[in-house]
């Protein structure tokens, strides 16, 4: 017994040295595409901003049926009819994913009218850029409810059959708030370190099924009108990310099968930064930075 202990305490530096090497080879060579032509991915969210460039870029790289979730029916038909001209079969529901019962309810419907659902996509979010204080109770509760447990409700009523299948993927659009919260949007980054732990633990509970994967997808601020009026202090040198730039390395990295994408790059820095510097030094980054003040110009979907 004591030998087996050894050997694997032994091994397992082994272990860690070629996952690193494989992984430095895929980033100079990276593997081959999934192919998407058998795919049906429905798309919380899907009707404007990142959601509508998502469903764009499913289609362009030939998947099978797109399904769009969203609360508002206006963007939803515009976006469905964009994508059947781009000859991809394409459906919308309208769904608040905060509402467990809509979202059981809605998904039943998707299963009979469209199949089975083999990528979820869950971007849905909503932000109120508000400080603790001046934030209104029932708005606080919507954020969590869409951007947290929205992605209970549409993992639960999807994740079941992808298992029967032994083919799906679950992918969060999150956010690098996630990890590096800021003033003045105090619902959105709490409900976002949580989707991120719901992310992380799914990833590691599902290493055991296979043909189920899981990505979770950290971008920078991002040039949409979620985020109209944030205002970052050197924007030449930190340029908000465009909508269609996210939408190609989430479908990408969704093709790669890659567990966790923080974009830029650059953001890893951050990530490194946060685990060895002083609690001070973090502060002092944020004032230089302007992100301590950059919701203070916020202003959001009008």
């Amino acid at each position: 017994m004591i030998w087996k202990w050894l050997g694997a305490l032994l091994l397992f530096p082994v272990q860690m040295v070629y996952l690193v090497v494989k992984a430095a080879v895929c980033v100079v060579l990276p593997p081959k595409l999934r192919d998407l032509s058998g795919e049906n991915v429905l798309i919380t969210g899907g009707g404007r901003g990142i959601g509508r460039h998502l469903a764009r870029e499913f289609a362009k790289r030939g998947a099978r049926k797109i399904i769009l979730w969203g609360r508002t029916e206006k963007c939803l038909k515009e976006t469905t009819e964009e994508i059947r001209m781009m000859g991809t079969e394409c459906h919308y529901f309208i769904c608040d994913v905060g509402n467990r019962e809509e979202v059981y309810r809605q998904a039943k419907a998707v299963r009979e009218k469209v199949g089975d659902i083999t990528i979820l996509v869950n971007n849905a979010a909503v932000v109120h850029g508000k400080s603790l204080m001046d934030s209104d109770d029932d708005a606080l509760l919507k954020s969590q409810h869409i951007n947290t447990l929205g992605q209970f409700w549409t993992t639960k009523a999807f994740l079941p059959r992808m298992l029967e299948l032994q083919n799906g993927h679950i992918v969060c659009l999150n956010s690098v708030l996630a990890l590096s919260a800021i003033p003045g949007a105090i619902d959105y980054c709490t409900s976002k370190a949580s989707s991120f732990a719901f992310m992380e633990s799914l990833t590691l509970g599902l290493l055991d099924c296979p043909g189920v994967n899981a990505t979770t997808v950290l971008p920078f601020h991002t040039s949409t009108e979620m985020f109209q009026g944030m205002r970052i202090r050197f924007p030449n040198l930190f340029p908000p990310l465009k909508p269609e730039t996210v939408a190609r390395r989430t479908v990408e990295a969704v093709q790669m099968n890659q567990a966790f994408l923080l974009l830029p790059w650059t953001m890893h820095v951050l990530v490194i930064l946060k685990s060895i510097l002083p609690q001070a030094a973090l502060e002092e980054i944020h004032k230089f930075s302007g992100s301590y003040t950059c919701m203070n110009t916020f202003k959001g979907r009008t």
